[in-house]
């Protein structure tokens, strides 16, 4: 078992770690033929000898690709192909926590070990050092603005894109309007409700899903967690949305009536 577990919010310490952990699992001889790492090598890198920045992964096994790459801004795309006769007949992208289950029982088989028990998908990640527990989202009424600013972070590959997507906007318009509604009881306990109940709350109910019933389950309406998650997000954000254009609208309304007292208290001024 991994000494120590790898953490996704540093996507080089993470994907270096991930890298060295498959490495140790594997012989030499299949690890040499079955992993590449791609590096990215600044001209830093090059004068002092570095080997520069990881910036995808691929795991060649029979039939398959697997690769997970990272942009410079450390977002995560993880991508499956099915390959025949050297050609794609098939890709499939993947949230970062499906993909990394199925890279962790990729390397178990190649590793000659049995991958067909319930919880074999649970034990290969942790010998990976992989966390399997989901990202703690908790926005505390004491360090709101704070724990905004990190949630899109500690949620990173955890959410499907969409979702992704709607609480980074949703996050973003929280950390504009409650500075602007500080001085209004009724607005700001309800900002403060949302940013620390609200959200949390429907991120939590998702995250609480089995990670394989999630992707496969369908509701009798037709829809899959995914989409309740995104239909949920969808209506927090239009709330916010609102808010903030009220919060805005009152800081415009309080900018006219400063502009018409500094023109009564200092007349001259203005000609």
């Amino acid at each position: 078992m991994a000494e120590q577990v790898l953490s996704v919010d540093d996507p080089q310490a993470f994907l270096g770690g991930l890298v060295d952990a498959a490495r140790g699992r594997l012989t030499h001889q299949v690890a040499a033929t079955s992993l590449t790492v791609v590096r990215q090598k600044s001209l830093a890198d090059r004068l002092i000898g570095r080997d520069g920045s990881i910036s995808a992964i691929t795991l060649t096994t029979r039939g398959s690709v697997m690769e997970l790459t990272c942009s410079p801004t450390g977002t995560y795309s993880a991508e499956t192909r099915r390959v025949v006769r050297g050609i794609v007949i098939a890709r499939r992208s993947q949230q970062l926590r499906e993909w990394l289950e199925a890279f962790a029982l990729r390397i178990a088989a190649l590793a000659g070990e049995a991958v067909d028990a319930p919880d074999a998908g649970t034990a290969a990640l942790q010998k990976l050092g992989i966390s399997v527990s989901g990202p703690t989202v908790e926005v505390g009424d004491d360090t709101v603005m704070a724990d905004l600013r990190t949630l899109p972070f500690k949620l990173r590959g955890s959410l499907p894109p969409a979702a992704a997507t709607s609480t980074a906007r949703i996050v973003e318009l929280l950390l504009d309007t409650l500075p602007r509604v500080s001085g209004d009881l009724e607005a700001n306990a309800f900002a403060e409700r949302t940013a620390t109940v609200y959200l949390p709350d429907t991120l939590r109910a998702y995250l609480a899903l089995p990670g394989e019933w999630a992707r496969s389950h369908v509701y009798p309406d037709g829809g899959t967690p995914d989409s309740a998650l995104v239909a949920q997000l969808t209506v927090l954000e239009r709330a916010v949305e609102r808010m903030h254009e009220a919060a805005v609208q009152g800081d415009a309304e309080a900018l006219l009536l400063n502009g018409r007292f500094l023109n009564d208290r200092f007349p001259d001024a203005s000609r």
